[in-house]
């Protein structure tokens, strides 16, 4: 075995998957995040695939702040996303063109867009919402709630100080 893998003892066995470690990887959060997000999505794709809004990312958080925010405009969305405003747009036209969100003129700048919920997105919103709430109380079940409250808490820290170092 190379030298650069991590090390374990009883209480941390060595990674295997397929019959393979997977080298430095075993020893990086970045690794379990991306290998994480891969599975909850599936998972979400797969709880989700009946809806419109199903596949992809950054439709169901668009979704959500339309619904929680009315008026809010694409650039705002784009910031929460991550994003850049084409790609962003791409979403919103997709979402449009399904009849769940409405764009209209903002009333103070007429260059701007205002984005508005549908009755059908907002039926939408309810049943995501609902999925969501299933999902992490299916999902992460194996987790003890102390453990999982606490990883999340970590994640949400982690989250911050990285988005504003990101931003700095």
């Amino acid at each position: 075995m190379a030298d650069f893998l991590p090390q374990h003892d009883d209480d941390d066995p060595p990674m295997v998957i397929g019959g393979h470690r997977i080298d430095i990887l075993e020893g990086t959060l970045s690794w379990y995040i991306r290998s994480i997000d891969s599975l909850v999505s599936r998972d979400l794709d797969r709880r989700m695939a009946h809806l419109e809004i199903a596949k992809g990312k950054g439709k169901i958080t668009a979704l959500l702040l339309v619904d929680d925010y009315p008026g809010i405009r694409p650039s705002e969305i784009a910031e929460v996303l991550m994003r850049d405003r084409p790609a962003t747009g791409r979403i919103l036209d997709r979402m449009v063109e399904q009849g769940v969100i409405r764009r209209e003129p903002s009333p103070d700048d007429q260059r701007a867009q205002s984005l508005f919920i549908t009755e059908k997105g907002h039926a939408l919103s309810l049943e995501v919402r609902e999925i969501i709430r299933k999902q992490e109380a299916e999902f992460f079940q194996m987790i003890p709630a102390p453990e999982r409250d606490a990883f999340k808490r970590m994640l949400k820290s982690a989250y911050i100080n990285l988005r504003k170092a990101a931003h700095e």
